[in-house]
């Protein structure tokens, strides 16, 4: 077979692959969507970059930096599963659109704070608390807009490609922050963010899909129990919501504290830490794109822990190395490991799910799910001071390693999925 033949053969291929990878982008309002939340994401990373960094910069203190993610998270733990409620009660597309003018006017009083040199640590942890208020009613009404924008056949690719764009927004908003971080300061990283918001205000404004709720005459509560019935009445949901806190508790404390492995034992500066959460950013679009290519897989579960197990082992080496190329290929083993977690377990939940019951139930799991993360940072916060950074992240892969095998050894109905 000459070249000219044997690229004929190809190129169908390659097009099916693309064509597979990619499928939920023939959506319209997907793809407005998409390009929308990016956008934003991409301000979000550059601001949670320099956040950090301005804390530590004005502290020193490793605490501190837990206690801001725990701030920022508090209210999606408190408030979360009203804002569950409320996505099946109100059109999601104004929950969100409110969501995103509160998060955008957090971030222009925050630029106008630091561009006045009048800044302090508890003026940022009370905008953190802010943000996260309102992503409590926002993460509940985006998680269940999405899938309502594809047929349910794609909604795995759906799901997969939407952890892109958030994974994209990992990859390319550290390293701008690290580059405006090193030449003009936090308060552009700031600034940039507030101007990202409009991108999703945009698109809500002009995407054609409605969610329109049955009006009902139960109260909230009632409502929220409904949404904890349904979970019950599907046995194996109750072990992903409990596999999702646990997941998030041990593993994402270790992007809290790189700031202090890239001060404290690297001995380098902000562009390294832009460079660390990159390349971690390039390991989870690399998993992303393989769940989106493997498409609505068998045994969802038994994959999910076997990625589990991997992170755990990413996670124990990163916090143990003291040389910079191994924790590069750490994070970037991490951040394959994680999305491929993350993007499989919500399809599972997702694909369970009614339209109906679909934001109350997304409230419950990410409920676990984002709890997971400031109730993690508070422990990590607490330990870190008393036994380093690099003992306690390494301990928590390694009962990551635990969790994943008790569900797939032991408590196996995760694992049937």
């Amino acid at each position: 077979m000459n070249t000219l033949t044997t690229r004929a053969a190809l190129n169908p291929m390659q097009t099916s692959t693309f064509r597979r990878v990619f499928k939920a982008f023939q959506y319209r309002d997907f793809r407005l969507m998409w390009i929308g939340a990016c956008t934003s994401s991409i301000g979000t990373w550059m601001q949670i970059v320099a956040q950090g960094w301005l804390i530590y910069r004005l502290s020193h203190s490793s605490f501190l930096l837990g206690l801001d993610q725990f701030l920022g998270g508090l209210p999606i733990f408190l408030f979360t599963l009203i804002g569950g409620v409320v996505a099946d009660r109100v059109e999601r597309r104004k929950i969100l659109l409110v969501s995103q003018y509160i998060q955008m006017t957090s971030a222009a009083i925050l630029t106008v704070l630091v561009a006045t040199g009048v800044v302090h640590v508890w003026e940022i942890l009370c905008l953190s608390f802010v943000s996260g208020l309102a992503q409590a009613f926002g993460g509940p009404a985006y998680s269940a807009l999405i899938p309502t924008l594809v047929d349910r056949e794609d909604m795995p690719n759906a799901i997969a490609l939407n952890s892109i764009q958030f994974n994209l927004a990992v990859t390319v908003g550290p390293a701008l922050a690290g580059i405006t971080l090193a030449r003009l300061g936090e308060g552009w990283c700031f600034g940039l963010n507030a101007v990202s918001f409009l991108a999703p205000i945009i698109t809500l404004s002009i995407i054609s899909a409605r969610f329109l709720p049955e009006k009902s005459a139960e109260t909230m509560f009632k409502s929220l129990m409904q949404g904890f019935g349904f979970i019950w009445q599907h046995g194996a949901m109750v072990g992903v919501v409990v596999l999702a806190f646990t997941m998030t508790f041990f593993s994402m404390p270790m992007r809290t504290y790189i700031p202090v492995f890239v001060k404290d034992i690297f001995h380098r500066g902000p562009e390294t830490y832009g460079n660390l959460l990159s390349l971690m950013g390039v390991g989870s679009i690399c998993g992303s794109l393989a769940v989106a290519g493997l498409g609505n897989i068998a045994k969802k579960g038994r994959f999910a822990l076997g990625m589990l197990i991997l992170l755990g082992a990413g996670i124990a080496v990163f916090s143990l190395s003291k040389l910079l190329p191994l924790s590069y290929a750490a994070l970037v083993c991490v951040g394959i490991c994680m999305m491929a977690v993350f993007a499989t377990v919500t399809s599972l939940v997702q694909l369970i799910t009614t339209d109906q019951m679909r934001g109350r139930v997304m409230s419950v799991y990410n409920f676990a799910f984002r709890g997971g993360m400031p109730m993690g940072n508070l422990a990590t916060s607490w330990l870190v001071p008393r036994y380093t950074a690099p003992l306690v992240l390494g301990v928590n892969g390694f009962l990551l390693i635990g969790v994943a095998l008790y569900f797939l050894l032991l408590q196996r109905r995760v694992a049937a999925l």
